[in-house]
């Protein structure tokens, strides 16, 4: 019998992506997976009562109370320990973790970010595409380094930019493109067909022969 991987969501605001992916957990649709824990930074993030209403647990970890970055992620890594977490979806965590946080769970984050990386990183990618006047645009699954958004790539979804497009119509049609990506991406980790480059300067992530 095939072990479930226990998956943890780090979020920080509305957790739509989160959201999307407990419900495509619990629909059967990523096999071998459960939906075992989301933490939030923000005590007031939407994805909270979200993930309550999905029957997730939910756990706050609030950045303010802790005076140290060090001890932030110590905390973070804690809850995830005592869950026996196998792999860790970033869904809108607005944080950049630290090198010891992503060397010590290195091969088990993925992100989700809304640009074809490596153009237009962090945290403005929608805007920054649509201002350049790009004819293509898209979204991208990753495996986290130690980098912002620098990751190996797991799978992209190209999405034209309309020569009419406003910037509410694509930032529409991203988010209609990650509910679909992000499922793909978690699906293909679960299965182990695809996993961390061999070596650390490879530019394409490993498939499973």
């Amino acid at each position: 019998m095939t072990q479930m991987k226990r998956i943890a969501f780090l979020v920080s605001g509305n957790g739509t992506n989160a959201e999307n992916l407990i419900k495509e957990i619990k629909a059967g649709r990523v096999p071998d997976a459960e939906a075992r824990l989301v933490i939030s930074d923000n005590p007031l993030a939407a994805a909270l009562k979200k993930a309550a209403k999905l029957g997730v647990e939910a756990v706050v970890i609030d950045r303010k109370k802790y005076p140290s970055k060090p001890g932030f992620e110590a905390a973070i890594k804690h809850e995830l320990e005592d869950r026996d977490i196998d792999l860790i979806a970033l869904a809108g965590f607005m944080r950049v973790l630290s090198g010891d946080f992503v060397r010590h769970f290195a091969g088990k984050i993925i992100n989700i970010h809304p640009s074809l990386l490596p153009a237009f990183p962090g945290v403005h990618g929608i805007r920054e595409a649509f201002e350049a006047k790009i004819q293509e645009t898209g979204v991208t699954v990753h495996f986290v380094d130690e980098g912002v958004d620098t990751g190996p790539l797991i799978v992209q979804k190209k999405i034209p930019v309309d020569a009419r497009e406003t910037l509410e119509t694509l930032e529409a049609k991203i988010h209609a493109a990650e509910y679909q990506l992000y499922p793909e991406a978690l699906r293909l980790v679960i299965s182990g067909n695809v996993r961390l480059p061999r070596h650390h300067h490879d530019d394409e992530f490993w498939t499973k022969d």
